[in-house]
């Protein structure tokens, strides 16, 4: 008994799977055609540079605070020393604060991604969604996730589609 629901199962699935429209997209590859979001990209990559050296600098500076003190230590009474220290640990507090505001889960860099690259992922989304609809696809796959795919079949890609929605054509130029 048990067998036979198995097997009835087995070809309920498989018919109601196969009886699905399934599309494939490439999300890495319709956001590297288009214009703004690779913009978007090189303009936080600036970003993130710039206050990557303002940090470094800190830490520098910091590094150099400390190889001061040590080379003075023996020369300095106990309340210089102290005040020495905590000047260097403060100064290393607040870098740290700095890169964490910076850097951190929340910090401006996630922020100004969410600026930037949010609409252009939500109109990357909202051309999927109406090809997806208009296709009367149950399913789209983006192939550039971590899903694992083994075999795609070319004629299930959709992702020139996308660019054409965005008005793209596929090296990122306008279309005419």
């Amino acid at each position: 008994m048990k067998k036979l629901f198995a097997i009835l199962s087995l070809v309920l699935f498989s018919s109601f799977a196969f009886s699905q429209k399934i599309a494939v997209v490439d999300s890495k590859y319709i956001m590297e055609n288009i214009p703004e979001y690779n913009a978007s990209q090189d303009q936080l990559d600036d970003l993130s540079v710039e206050w990557q050296k303002e940090i470094e600098a800190k830490f520098t500076e910091i590094s150099k605070l400390y190889d001061n003190y040590k080379a003075e230590q023996v020369l300095l009474p106990e309340d210089m020393k102290q005040k020495k220290i905590a000047e260097i640990e403060k100064k290393e507090k607040d870098a740290k604060e700095l890169q964490k505001k910076y850097f951190g889960k929340d910090g401006d860099l996630f922020k100004k991604r969410q600026e930037l690259l949010k609409p252009i992922q939500d109109k990357v989304y909202n051309a999927i969604n109406d090809i997806a609809t208009q296709g009367n696809y149950q399913i789209v796959f983006d192939k550039s996730s971590d899903l694992m795919m083994l075999y795609v079949n070319s004629k299930i890609d959709i992702s020139d589609d996308v660019l054409g929605k965005l008005g793209l054509t596929p090296g990122g130029q306008k279309k005419q």
